[in-house]
Formats: C-alpha cells, structure tokens, sequence
C-alpha cells in the first residue's frame, strides 16, 4: 500500500508541476489525507525532479543545442544567461529561507489555504489587467525582465503560491505572451528544481540509507510520466484560454481547506 500511495502522490506532482496550482501544496494535502509520513518534505521535493527530467526530455532538442552551442553561438550563450540571471534569486533566497519555511510554513493549512486564495486573485487581476505582449517567445525574454521573472519565482517558497503560478504571473507581467510565459517557467524550472533536488537528496541521504528509498524511485517515476502528458496539452489550452480556470480553482480550493481546518478545530 505505501507504494501504491507513493505512486498516487507521483501522479499528482506530475499533473500539478507545471500548472499554476501548486503541487507542492497538493502534495502536502494529498500526504496528509493519504497518512504518507514525509519527514522533512523529502519525498515531496525529490520527486519534482522527475517532473524536471520530463521537461528535459520533451525540450531535449532545443536544450542539447543550446549546450553544444555555448562555445561559438552567441544565441546559445544568451539563452543560458538568460536562465541563470533567472535563477539567481531563486538561489539566493533558497539558501537563507529554505529551513524555515519547510519547518514553518509546510506544516501550516491555514498557510497553504490563504496562498491558494491570494494566488488565485492575482491570476485573475493579472489576467484582465496585465501589459499588452511584447515578448512573443520565451527565448527573447530581455535579460531585465528575466530577472524580474525570477524575482517572482522567489515567492514560490511559501506552499501554495505555485513556482509555476508566479513565474507564469511574472512573465505575464514583464511583458511575456501568456504561451511565452509558460514556457519560460518550464525552462527556468529546470536549473531551479535541479538544485533542489540536489540540496535535498543531500539531506536525505540518511534516509535513504535506511532503505526508505524506494517510495521516492516510484513516485519519481509516475511523476516523470504524468508530466511529459500534461505539458503540451497545457501549452495549448492556456494559449486558447488563458489561466483564468486555474485561478478559480485555487479560490475553490483555498475556501474548501479554510472550511476543513476550521470543521477540524
């Protein structure tokens, strides 16, 4: 059974990595629900890297250029500092805030329920007044509004705000195309996650040591899967329909876990 949890909660990181809900938010809850004890947030942040080798995967064509061209393609080396200019504020405050907030903040509903509801509001607002489009793909974001975009992502520390969600709402509001927008965050999730990653299996190490290791391979796994379908269905349906749907979930959902906290006082 605690394999069959541990894939259940994979398959719900890959369906939520990349939409603007946040799955670290549903992982916690599903945890919790489902009785899957996850000291530390360890499997919850390991397992994002299958939804990381997902977008490796679908976007190997474009990612295997940009390596091989970094000696001699100027396009090349920009995209790569575009990405880590991107990431620097993500990796800085990682480094001073990431012990709180998962002995703080990933332990609180009340936290995650209010994130859902705020998230949700500016999505909307973001969506009826953002800038009108002038980046039209991900590849020419200016190396300002990277940054910007990166800055946003530093609000993805706190469960339930979405690393997806406030990059997307970053990039919509520096001036990406909502498609753009989208892609961009992918592209930044992977050195970001990536370093996640490595600092948490690093912490972990004791754990797995302890044969504790198999549920974070399943869940790997099943998260990798569930990501490589969503992606591009993702691209598309927001390309059509804007993000609007995602934040009226979030409000929804927000509401219904306020309700359950209060019911369970």
């Amino acid at each position: 059974m605690i394999l069959l949890t541990a894939a259940l909660l994979g398959v719900i990181q890959g369906l939520t990595e990349f939409l603007p809900v946040s799955s670290t938010a549903h992982l916690l809850i599903g945890a919790r629900l489902l009785h899957f004890d996850d000291p530390g947030g360890i499997f919850t942040v390991t397992i994002q890297f299958g939804s990381i080798l997902a977008v490796i995967w679908l976007y190997r064509q474009k990612l295997m250029s940009v390596l091989f061209g970094l000696p001699s393609d100027p396009e090349a080396r920009r995209f790569a500092l575009m990405i880590f200019v991107a990431f620097l504020p993500a990796l800085f405050a990682g480094a001073l805030l990431a012990d709180f907030v998962k002995s703080v903040l990933y332990e609180s509903p009340k936290v995650i329920a209010w994130a859902f509801i705020v998230g949700g509001i500016v999505m909307l607002v973001v969506e009826k007044f953002r800038p009108a489009p002038v980046v039209l793909h991900a590849d020419a974001t200016p190396m300002g509004r990277a940054l910007g975009v990166g800055v946003c992502q530093t609000l993805a520390l706190v469960p339930g705000v979405s690393r997806s969600g406030a990059t997307i709402v970053g990039g919509m509001l520096m001036g990406l195309d909502r498609a753009a927008a989208a892609e961009f965050s992918f592209f930044l999730a992977i050195p970001t996650m990536a370093g996640a990653f490595t600092h948490d299996l690093w912490k972990a190490r004791h754990v797995l040591a302890q044969g504790l290791g198999l549920e974070i391979v399943v869940g790997f796994v099943m998260a990798f899967i569930a990501s490589a379908l969503v992606i591009r269905p993702f691209l598309r349906f927001v390309s059509r329909s804007g993000f609007a749907p995602f934040a009226w979930y979030r409000i929804v959902a927000g509401i219904a876990l306020l309700a359950m906290v209060w019911m369970a006082r």
